[in-house]
């Protein structure tokens, strides 16, 4: 099957909560349960976009992921975000190959106040966690991880508050775009994006500029130049 015969991906939002803390900046984490897409993992509020999240007027894809994941935050979490509070941060499309394609809009925002709440039944818990605990559980196998959702992290942890996080997101523009490409390595995988020399013949072993993650059985490792 060609490219072309592929489904296309499915429209998708993702929001990341943050809030300070004693400690300094958390983000609020979601255990999936096991018979629910990315089951078992523990991700960020999200879902697909649904047709009451689009609009006549909408100009592009984004307006209507901005609406999908703060109706999504409210049904996972229980937390009201306006759309206008949600400030994007990335967008991710995973390969070809994978089963069901989920082309998603990551935007991160100020938690509102107020308990979290899940329901018990796709989301089995919830944790508020530095975003650098996250990688270190995930170094233990205490945690499960999607590539998008470990790079993001990475990202969040440079960042020692909600205000630093919020500015260093909206710094990012043009909008990071990854569209993720696999490769084998002995033992492991290695996820690609645009920039690694071995993108666009989706060969690991070229030699040149970095942009992955390594994913090997003692461990993941983010490297990009």
């Amino acid at each position: 099957m060609s490219d072309t015969d592929l489904p296309a991906a499915i429209p998708a939002a993702t929001v990341i909560l943050l809030r300070d803390a004693v400690g300094g900046l958390e983000t609020l984490m979601l255990h999936r349960t096991s018979a629910v897409a990315f089951g078992g993992m523990w991700v960020f509020p999200g879902g697909r976009v649904d047709e009451g999240d689009r609009r006549a007027e909408d100009a592009d894809d984004e307006a209507a992921a901005r609406r999908a994941a703060a109706r999504e935050a409210a049904e996972e979490c229980g937390l009201q975000i306006a759309t206008t509070e949600l400030v994007a941060f990335s967008h991710w499309t995973p390969p070809m190959e994978t089963p069901r394609r989920y082309a998603t809009w990551f935007f991160v925002a100020r938690a509102s106040e107020g308990d979290v709440l899940v329901d018990g039944g796709e989301i089995r818990d919830h944790a508020w966690l530095p975003p650098g605990e996250v990688l270190e559980r995930r170094a233990r196998g205490e945690v499960d991880l999607a590539p998008p959702t470990y790079v993001t992290l990475a990202d969040l942890a440079a960042h020692g508050d909600v205000d630093a996080a919020l500015t260093g997101a909206a710094s990012r523009r043009p909008v990071p775009r990854y569209a993720t490409r696999w490769g084998v390595v002995d033992d492991g995988a290695v996820a690609m994006w645009a920039g690694d020399a071995g993108y666009e013949a989706n060969d690991p072993d070229a030699t040149g500029p970095r942009h992955r993650l390594w994913m090997l059985p003692d461990g993941w490792r983010l490297e990009r130049d």
